[in-house]
């Protein structure tokens, strides 16, 4: 997999070239200040709801913490409050963290193992309601033998688990009863990262570098981020020279690139785009269209058009960024008069014929379905509209609706909905279970919303989950994808390079990793904002 990790400048888009040339000004008016510009609101700064769970946050540090030289591989994962790698049982079943010694969260108080422990019981428990506890299901108990030592037990060898170490802790006093979503910690965060909350408010949140920081405290010493939700303000806002940089789609990033000194970042992620079809449908439901749909979709079309390049085709949430992939005969390359002449036969065979307006019926139904996606989002807007266009010569007829995700939760079962993924790219067990596997009791309410189920699936990412056997391990994901290719549930799409505009603020900075599905201005050229050095 090639680095993508480039600095790309285009022709402007014709919709911001009738605007000037003339360089803006920049955003911040002392080197030690960034300005960013989200499309998120501000807050939700839990951890046991998920924030910081990928090991990079400003706020908050994990036991272990991604690194890489660039984007073109899966990052290594290596101690950050962990003093040293953990150390593993013969029998895989316990996991001892050794921490860091005088490490201070922002309130002063000294980080110890019950915090760590804390942190960890509060993901799984269930009056928590937080939506990553299966990610953490391995783990059955979490010991502090003393201060500075924590034991994972586990249920089963876990060859996820140092994926699972990243998570970011908390103080014990602030991991309150409760739900996640109501935790003081998403308004005031107490962390050991680099940073800390200084204001919040409904539209703005102000970090500061943390005088106290263990590793001396950054140059760049001041970071607002403003919530932008609209993606056409926060383009309208760089070109002004009101903020140093922000997130956009594909089209509207090569847009901006070039324009006044501006760059645009492109880096691949793991975070996937795939329409969950319900399971209960008389349409999306028959094996047959889920196949047919599967041959059908022109995955190079949608990554060309809608993703301006910025992205590639797949089949599965496993891509080719992982050695546990397989192929898939859905992303092989073949000519698309070939695929459409397939899936037509496979639903001519199971009963599927033209109607008078030429949309298929079999027996009264029709083939035709609902496509929800989240309404503010554009790229997902696209993705839907252009999917239900390519699958109007077929015979299929896609209704696309936008929605908040409150309205979509509400009709999950009965229309398809294009998902995003790809939380903890980590570890392949993430990328895999929520999205294939049969729901369970730990399921979040987008966890596989359509209720697929196969029984050789889930047999076989149980077993890749327990296995301690490194190639018996990677034999059962490549099953497990084999057989969900067989009688797949979902119609994967593409994995997305995110994209990114900044402007020169005269910092040397790291190249990006590969990035998880939760993206924007934490991750990007500043995902290690605490290590950018003035040039």
């Amino acid at each position: 997999m090639r680095p993508l990790y480039a600095v790309v400048c285009v022709g402007l888009a014709s919709a911001l070239a009738a605007s000037g040339c003339a360089s803006p000004a920049p955003a911040s008016e002392g080197a030690d200040q960034i300005v960013l510009a989200d499309a998120g609101d501000p807050g939700e700064f839990n951890p046991v709801s998920g924030y910081g769970s990928t090991g990079v946050s400003p706020l908050y540090e994990g036991l272990l913490r991604p690194a890489a030289a660039d984007d073109s591989t899966l990052p290594r994962l290596e101690p950050a409050l962990a003093a040293q790698e953990p150390e593993v049982s013969a029998d895989g079943l316990t996991w001892t963290v050794r921490l860091r010694d005088e490490v201070r969260f922002h309130d002063g108080s000294l980080l110890d193992s019950g915090d760590v422990a804390a942190t960890y019981r509060a993901v799984s428990d269930p009056g928590s309601a937080s939506p990553i506890a299966s990610d953490y299901a391995t783990i059955e108990r979490v010991e502090t033998p003393d201060e500075l030592t924590v034991e994972f037990h586990l249920g089963a060898p876990d060859p996820g688990m140092p994926a699972r170490l990243l998570l970011g802790i908390a103080p014990t006093e602030s991991l309150t009863p409760g739900p996640a979503s109501e935790s003081v910690l998403n308004t005031a965060p107490v962390g050991t990262g680099p940073y800390r909350l200084a204001s919040l408010t409904a539209g703005e949140a102000v970090l500061e570098a943390d005088p106290g920081y263990r590793d001396g405290p950054p140059e760049v010493t001041r970071v607002v981020l403003r919530s932008v939700p609209d993606a056409d303000a926060r383009a309208q806002m760089l070109m002004a020279g009101e903020v140093d940089g922000a997130a956009l789609p594909p089209r509207l990033a090569e847009g901006l690139a070039g324009r006044g000194g501006l760059e645009l970042v492109s880096v691949a992620s793991a975070d996937w785009r795939a329409v969950a079809l319900p399971m209960s449908h008389p349409f999306a439901g028959d094996p047959a269209a889920r196949r047919a749909l599967n041959l059908a979709v022109d995955r190079d079309g949608l990554v060309e058009r809608v993703l301006s390049g910025h992205g590639r085709p797949v089949a599965s949430p496993i891509s080719d960024a992982y050695p546990e992939y397989e192929p898939s005969p859905f992303t092989e390359a073949r000519a698309a008069e070939e695929r459409i002449a397939e899936a037509t036969e496979l639903l001519r065979e199971a009963g599927w014929r033209p109607g008078e307006d030429g949309v298929l019926a079999r027996d009264g139904a029709r083939a035709e379905f609902t496509l929800a996606y989240p309404a503010a989002d554009p790229v997902r807007r696209e993705l839907a509209s252009a999917f239900a266009d390519q699958l109007r010569g077929l015979g299929v007829a896609v209704t696309v609706w936008g929605g908040s995700w409150d309205q979509i939760e509400q009709r999950i079962g009965e229309v398809a909905i294009l998902l995003g993924g790809g939380d903890n790219p980590y570890t392949v067990d993430t990328q895999a279970y929520r999205t294939l596997h049969s729901r369970t009791s730990a399921s979040g309410p987008l966890d596989n919303p359509g209720d697929y189920r196969d029984p050789r699936v889930d047999a076989a990412l149980d077993a890749a989950r327990t296995t301690a056997d490194p190639r018996e391990r990677t034999g059962y994901y490549r099953q497990a994808q084999r057989a969900y290719a067989d009688a797949p549930g979902h119609v994967f799409l593409a994995t997305l390079d995110h994209t990114y505009v900044l402007r020169d603020t005269g910092h040397a900075r790291p190249a990006p990793i590969l990035e998880p599905h939760a993206h924007g201005v934490t991750w990007g050229p500043w995902w290690s904002l605490a290590s950018w050095a003035r040039e």
